[in-house]
C-alpha cells in the first residue's frame, strides 16, 4: 500500500481493450508521481498505525471464553474492532489494491476521474487517508471479495506485528496457474480439445464469429488466470517463487515461510527442492538456514489415493537459524523415517558444492550415495558453474531447447501425407518441392545412448516403434520421423546460434532418476529437432567433444545426474550443475583411448559422415554388433569410474549397492537395467563386464598408462 499501486496492474489482459488500459497507467503514473488528486509530497498521506490496532487485537484474543455470555460478549468485541477506523480504511485500500488487478479494463477512457470504474494509487490513497471511495468506485471493492482476498496483517494485526505466527501448518492446493485449453474445451468443445498447438489457437479464435457466447466466456475464464499471475508476478508477495509457470504449491511454501516467526510445515511436490523455477526460494532457505528438514516420499503405496502413483511428494519444514537440514528421499512409508541409512544431514557447504548456481537439494535415497556422491564432485567440476565466470565454463558452452517447439511452431509442421498431396516428391528422409526442401524432425525418443535410430515412425506417422538389428545393420537406413519441417528454417535457427559443424549433440529432457538410464545423450545428423530434445553447443574442438559426449553416457556422471532429478524434466539448469571431467582431463593418451571407441559406437550410418570427418576417419559406418557395443561401453565406464577417482568398490555400490551392502540396503541406482539384463541374458552383464574392464585395464597398466 505504501507504494501505490504497481503499474504492471494496467497491462491489457484477455479480453481488455489496449486504450482503456494505457488510460488507467497513465492515471496511475500520474497519481504516484504527485500529480494526481493526492499530493504525496505534502505529507497528507500516511499509513494507517498498526501497533494500536495489533493492541486491541492482542486485547481482543486475551478475553475469556469460558461461558456462553464471555464468547457473546468476544464476538461483539470482534465485530467493534472490525468496524474501528484504521481496520475499514485499511481494508479498503487493501481491496482496492487487489481490484486493481483483477478488474477488466473495458468500456474506454472514462469522462474524469470522479467516473473512474479501475482503482488507481489515488483512490487507494483517498480510500486510506479519507475513507472515501467515489460512487462510480463503490462496486470495485468486490471484485476483491469474490476472489477471497485474504489481508494477513489485517486478519491478525496481533501476530504479524510480532514477527508472525510460532507455527505454520498446511497442505495447500497444487494447481498450475493457468488455463488448460485442452481441459477448457473438453467437455465444452471437445473437437476443439483435440486439436493442437496452432491449429487449436485457430478454431478458438474463430469462436468469436461462430459462437461468441462460448469465445466470451472463455476470454473470461482465461483473463482470471491471467490476473491472477500478475497479482502474484508483480506485488512483490511472491518474488522468490512467482516464476516461470507458477503453481500455487510454491506460493503457499513462500506465503508459509513469511508467516511463521518460528516453524514452518508444508506439504509439497518434491519440485520445491529440485526444480528450476523454485531454486531461488529454495537458495533462500539454504542462506538464511531456514530449512530444517525436507522428508520426500514416492507415492507408490499410495498415501494419497487421488494422486498418481508416480508422483513425489515431500514434508517441508521451515525453522531459524538452522546448522545443518536434515533429508530423506524415496520413502514409501513414513515408517521409514526410522531406518538410519536413509536418513542424511547437508549443510549449506554441502549443497553449494553440488549444486553451486541454484543451491536446490541433491535427491540422494541413502547416506551412501550423499558420501559417494560428495566425491564425485570433489574430483570434477559441474559443467557450468555461473560465479566464476570463463573458468566456470571450460567448454564454452551454449544450449538451445532444441530448434522446434511442438507447439507453437506446428505450423511449420509437415506430415508425409500432406506433402504428398502438395506434390513433395521423396529423396530418401527428405521431401522436395519447386523452391523448398523439408527434412526430418528428429523427437527426443528417437535417440537413445550412442544411438541416433533407436526409434522411429510407421508410415502413417501415426505408430512408433524401436528399430531392430536388421535396420541397424543398414548403414544406409535412417528413422522415419513423424514430422518435416522446411529446411531454410533449420538453417536460419543454427546460424543464429552461431552453429557451424554439421551435426548436433544433445539429450533428452524427459527424465527419471528411477529409468533404465536418466541422461540419454547422442550425436544426430544437422537436420530439425524438437523441443524435448535439449542441445549442448560446446565451443571447443570437436577432439574433445569426444570426451565429453562420451563423459555424459558414462554410468558414473549418470549415478551423479540420477541425485538431482526429482521428477520428469532434465533442464538446462540441472544439465549444468552435473558433475564432469573439464577439457584440461583429456590428455592425449586419454583421447587416444577414448576417441575410437565413441567414434565406432556412434558412426553406424551414412548420415553422421560429417561427425566421422571431423575426428579425422574417412572410411565407411562401422558395424552394428551388440556383442562389441557392449564391450566398448564397459571399457569407457571402467574408464570414467577411474578417471572420478572411485575404487573398484566404489565402482561394485554404483553398479548395484546390494552387491556392497547386501539385499536389503535401501538404496538402488540402475535396478530397471539390472532387471533387464537378468531378462535378456539370465546376469546382470554390464556389471559383469565393467568390472571385468577395470580389472583388466588395472592389471595390464592402462590406468597407469593414462596418468591414472
Amino acid at each position: 500500500l505504501q507504494s501505490g499501486i504497481p503499474d504492471a496492474a494496467y497491462t491489457p489482459l484477455t479480453g481488455d481493450d489496449k486504450d482503456t488500459a494505457r488510460y488507467y497507467l497513465q492515471a496511475n503514473r500520474a497519481a504516484t508521481s504527485g500529480q494526481g488528486g493526492f499530493d504525496f509530497g505534502t505529507g497528507q498521506v500516511a499509513m494507517p498505525e498498526m501497533k494500536p490496532l495489533a493492541l486491541d487485537f492482542s486485547g481482543f484474543r486475551d478475553l475469556p471464553e469460558d461461558t456462553v455470555e464471555q464468547i457473546g460478549a468476544k464476538g461483539a468485541r470482534f465485530k467493534e474492532l472490525r468496524k474501528g477506523q484504521a481496520f475499514v480504511r485499511a481494508t479498503a485500500a487493501a481491496n482496492l489494491y487487489v481490484a486493481a488487478f483483477l478488474l477488466p479494463k473495458v468500456g474506454g477512457a472514462p469522462a474524469g476521474a470522479s467516473a473512474r470504474t479501475v482503482p488507481t494509487t489515488e483512490e487507494l490513497w483517498m480510500a486510506l487517508n479519507q475513507g472515501k471511495i467515489r460512487q462510480a468506485m463503490m462496486d470495485a471493492p468486490k471484485a476483491a471479495r469474490r476472489a477471497r482476498a485474504f489481508h494477513w496483517p489485517l486478519e491478525f494485526p496481533d501476530v504479524m506485528q510480532r514477527g508472525g505466527f510460532d507455527v505454520v501448518l498446511g497442505n495447500p492446493p497444487w494447481e498450475v496457474m493457468q488455463l488448460s485449453e485442452e481441459e477448457y474445451f473438453t467437455s465444452r468443445k471437445p473437437e476443439i480439445a483435440e486439436l493442437k498447438g496452432a491449429a487449436r489457437k485457430r478454431a478458438i479464435a474463430k469462436l468469436e464469429a461462430t459462437e461468441p457466447e462460448i469465445f466470451e466466456a472463455f476470454a473470461v475464464d482465461k483473463r482470471v488466470f491471467e490476473s491472477g499471475n500478475a497479482f502474484a508476478r508483480e506485488t512483490g508477495r511472491f518474488d522468490l517463487t512467482a516464476r516461470g509457470k507458477i503453481n500455487t504449491f510454491s506460493l503457499f511454501a513462500e506465503l508459509f515461510a513469511n508467516l511463521a516467526r518460528q516453524r514452518a510445515g508444508v506439504i509439497v511436490p518434491t519440485g520445491i527442492a529440485t526444480d528450476a523455477t523454485t531454486a531461488p526460494f529454495f537458495a533462500y532457505l539454504v542462506a538464511e538456514r531456514r530449512l530444517a528438514r525436507l522428508v520426500d516420499f514416492e507415492n507408490s503405496a499410495p498415501l494419497f489415493a487421488s494422486v498418481h502413483r508416480s508422483f513425489k511428494f515431500s514434508l517441508l519444514t521451515l525453522g531459524r537459524n538452522e546448522a545443518i537440514a536434515h533429508f530423506a528421499f524415496f520413502l514409501t512409508s513414513p515408517a521409514q523415517l526410522a531406518e538410519t541409512e536413509r536418513n542424511f544431514t547437508l549443510s549449506p557447504a554441502d549443497i553449494a558444492a553440488i549444486n553451486p548456481n541454484t543451491k536446490t537439494t541433491p535427491v540422494f535415497r541413502t547416506r551412501a550415495d550423499a558420501q559417494l556422491t560428495a566425491k564425485i564432485y570433489a574430483n570434477s567440476q559441474v559443467l557450468v558453474d555461473e560465479d566464476e565466470g570463463a573458468e566456470g565454463d571450460p567448454w564454452g558452452m551454449d544450449f538451445r531447447q532444441g530448434l522446434f517447439n511442438m507447439t507453437s511452431d506446428s505450423g511449420l509442421f509437415r506430415t508425409a501425407r500432406q506433402l504428398t498431396a502438395d506434390g513433395f516428391s521423396r529423396a530418401g528422409t527428405e521431401w522436395t518441392g519447386p523452391d523448398i526442401r523439408y527434412v526430418p524432425l528428429y523427437e527426443a525418443k528417437m535417440i537413445h545412448q550412442f544411438d541416433h535410430r533407436w526409434m522411429g515412425y510407421a508410415d502413417d506417422g501415426e505408430n512408433s516403434q524401436e528399430l531392430g538389428l536388421r535396420e541397424k545393420m543398414d548403414f544406409s537406413f535412417e528413422p522415419n520421423p513423424r514430422y518435416w519441417v522446411p529446411e531454410e528454417d533449420v538453417i536460419a535457427r543454427l546460424a543464429a546460434k552461431g552453429w557451424t559443424r554439421n551435426w548436433l549433440f544433445g539429450w533428452r529432457d524427459i527424465a527419471r532418476a528411477t529409468d533404465e538410464r536418466t541422461t540419454i545423450s547422442g550425436v544426430i545428423p544437422r537436420l530439425a529437432c524438437g523441443d524435448k530434445y535439449l542441445l549442448m553447443m560446446p565451443s571447443q574442438d570437436t577432439r574433445h567433444c569426444v570426451g565429453l559426449f562420451a563423459n555424459l553416457n558414462a554410468l558414473v556422471a549418470d549415478f551423479a545426474a540420477r541425485q538431482k532429478l526429482g521428477g520428469t524434466s532434465f533442464k538446462f539448469f540441472t544439465m549444468r550443475q552435473i558433475a564432469y571431467l573439464p577439457p584440461a582431463f583429456y590428455t592425449e593418451p586419454r583421447l587416444a583411448f577414448i576417441t575410437p571407441k565413441v567414434l565406432e559406437l556412434t558412426y553406424t550410418s551414412h548420415s553422421l559422415a560429417p561427425f566421422a570427418r571431423d575426428l579425422g576417419h574417412d572410411g565407411p559406418p562401422f558395424a552394428w554388433d551388440e556383442d562389441r557395443r557392449a564391450f566398448l561401453r564397459a571399457d569407457l565406464d571402467a574408464f570414467y569410474a577411474r578417471a572420478y577417482g572411485l575404487t573398484r568398490d566404489e565402482l561394485r555400490y554404483i553398479l548395484d549397492p546390494a552387491d556392497v551392502k547386501g539385499p536389503d540396503y535401501p538404496s538402488e541406482t540402475f535396478r530397471v537395467l539390472k532387471e533387464k539384463e537378468y531378462r535378456l541374458y539370465n546376469e546382470y552383464r554390464t556389471r559383469r563386464l565393467v568390472l571385468a574392464a577395470w580389472d583388466r585395464m588395472e592389471a595390464d597398466g592402462e590406468f597407469t598408462a593414462m596418468g591414472m
